[in-house]
């Protein structure tokens, strides 16, 4: 089964107040494994960058200046994405800011029905626990030390691990020998030539003469023993 991985960064909160997207990070998976393949833009949202998202995200309205509009290379994200479901944390945010571009750009939205949200899984799994992406990394050992802000496709991929995680999972950072090599290991253990060791003598456990005798004097002393000889 193909899924696709995704999350946004945005100038704000809300794209029906002008809000608008300004990175989207995609991750390829195929049964629950990422594939190594992923989708990466920028784009210019035409218009001031406010100062409290540049906190989250570092993204200056100098820097997207010169990048792409939505609409000009939409298809390329359209054609990544292609009917997969969705997955993405708090999922209904980042549909929203999705298909707002969508909309300017005069294209058909991505049918909510494909919305995957690990958030409400979390929810139902660690039910009062905290549901945050970094929250859920350090539950399930997500190596995150190299987040220092948001970023739409470190984020997807960190979210690729928990979401593994959060379906059943795997042990982060157990990894098994493929095939060949455990083949080769069977092999070599096979081919291996046993040890030459000399036998000893088996070690003797019936009584020897003298301590049979030492064994009679001894129940001599005792009165009326519950066993003879």
């Amino acid at each position: 089964m193909r899924e696709v991985v995704f999350d946004t960064e945005t100038t704000g909160l809300d794209p029906r107040t002008g809000d608008r997207m300004v990175e989207i990070g995609c991750v390829e998976m195929v049964n629950r494994v990422a594939t190594g393949s992923s989708y990466h833009a920028y784009y210019n949202p035409q218009r001031d960058m406010p100062a409290g998202a540049e906190v989250v995200h570092g993204l200056s309205a100098a820097f997207l200046a010169d990048k792409p509009l939505f609409a000009d290379i939409a298809a390329d994200l359209i054609e990544f994405i292609g009917d997969a479901p969705l997955v993405a944390h708090n999922a209904s945010f980042d549909f929203g800011f999705l298909n707002a571009e969508l909309a300017i750009a005069s294209m058909e939205p991505v049918c909510l029905t494909r919305m995957v949200d690990t958030v409400a899984i979390a929810r139902k799994k660690h039910p009062g626990a905290k549901l945050s992406l970094d929250a859920l990394c350090s539950r399930y050992g997500v190596d995150r030390s190299h987040r220092v802000k948001h970023g739409a496709l470190l984020d997807a991929e960190l979210l690729a691990q928990v979401y593994v995680e959060l379906t059943g999972g795997r042990q982060i950072g157990l990894e098994l020998a493929n095939e060949g090599a455990a083949s080769a290991n069977v092999l070599e253990i096979r081919a291996r030539t046993p040890v030459s060791q000399d036998r000893r003598e088996p070690r003797p456990h019936s009584a020897r003469p003298e301590e049979l005798l030492r064994h009679h004097e001894f129940m001599k002393g005792i009165k009326s023993p519950l066993w003879g000889e």
